[in-house]
């Protein structure tokens, strides 16, 4: 006697169901999903698995930097507080990611729900990342550098870790960690740079860190030294210039919004160093007096 296997969520959106299964076509004696509402008839060994929608997300392109969410995280409505208020279709987007939808819709409105799905996913993983088991896959994908290396040569291909600037979507896009240079880095992949970072957060990186301290690379002491044919360029010369550049442009700002600099006047600046030069004058002028007076007793004498 054939075993009937049927998907054990129910029909979702349309479009959708078909392309979760896996496996052979059912043969030409068997019903034909076009001609009738049954479900596709398989015996034996050929049973096919159907894909969830987790799944089919992470394996999705431009979706490399997310882990898999656990099931029982998703259906626990208290890893979901305040979210009903940050996604459009809240109720539909929550059935597709748990795949329990069982609604017909027209072709707008599934594409509607999807988009709600994939940002509502985005949220959840923010708060799953920070969990243990969130942790834990991220730092697996970290040591596999699945996030990417620096593009710092010094940094010596060091990997990266994505993160989040803000923590409210729709603010920044993701950018990419360096915990060895500690700067942030923007993804390579189109597909990547167009991730909200709130998905992340502004926190994950710090918190893996310190859960997982051993990963923390030590710090470089090299540092590039600008050099002009092979002569290091003078380091407090181009601080000077680098500080007094800094000045001129609060300076500006200040005067711009008619507030006092806070430094002295160049008018008094221009004559304390027009008295100094006076200064410096007289005392060189005092010096050569002191040489010129024996010469001229030596000429007397002579």
């Amino acid at each position: 006697m054939s075993n009937i296997y049927s998907s054990p969520t129910g029909p979702r959106l349309a479009g959708l169901h078909d392309k979760f299964f896996v496996g052979p076509p059912p043969s030409s004696s068997q019903p034909n999903d076009e001609d009738t509402d049954m479900p596709t008839y398989f015996s034996g060994s050929e049973k096919t698995e159907v894909a969830t929608y987790v799944q089919e997300f992470i394996s999705s392109r431009g979706n490399e930097y997310f882990c898999e969410i656990d099931e029982d995280y998703l259906t626990d409505r208290f890893n979901l507080t305040g979210l009903n208020t940050e996604v459009q279709h809240y109720q539909y987007a929550l059935d597709l990611v748990t795949d329990v939808f069982d609604m017909e819709v027209d072709d707008d409105m599934r594409e509607s729900i999807e988009k709600s799905a994939r940002h509502l996913y985005g949220l959840v993983h923010a708060r799953y990342v920070v969990t243990t088991r969130g942790l834990a896959k991220m730092m697996e994908k970290y040591k596999q550098g699945v996030f990417g290396k620096c593009p710092r040569v010094i940094c010596e291909s060091q990997h990266l870790l994505p993160m989040g600037q803000h923590d409210q979507p729709g603010m920044s896009n993701v950018k990419l960690y360096c915990a060895k240079c500690e700067d942030l880095y923007n993804p390579k992949s189109s597909r990547h740079n167009s991730i909200d970072g709130a998905y992340f957060g502004s926190s994950f990186h710090n918190i893996l860190f310190q859960v997982y301290p051993g990963l923390m690379p030590q710090k470089t002491q090299r540092r590039y030294e600008p050099r002009i044919y092979g002569f290091r360029v003078h380091a407090s010369a181009a601080l000077m210039r680098w500080q007094e550049e800094r000045r001129e442009e609060m300076k500006d700002r200040l005067r711009s919004r008619g507030l006092e600099t806070g430094f002295e006047d160049e008018d008094e600046d221009d004559d304390d160093l027009e008295s100094e030069e006076d200064e410096a004058r007289a005392q060189e002028d005092g010096i050569d007096d002191m040489f010129e007076g024996p010469g001229i007793q030596m000429q007397t004498v002579q």
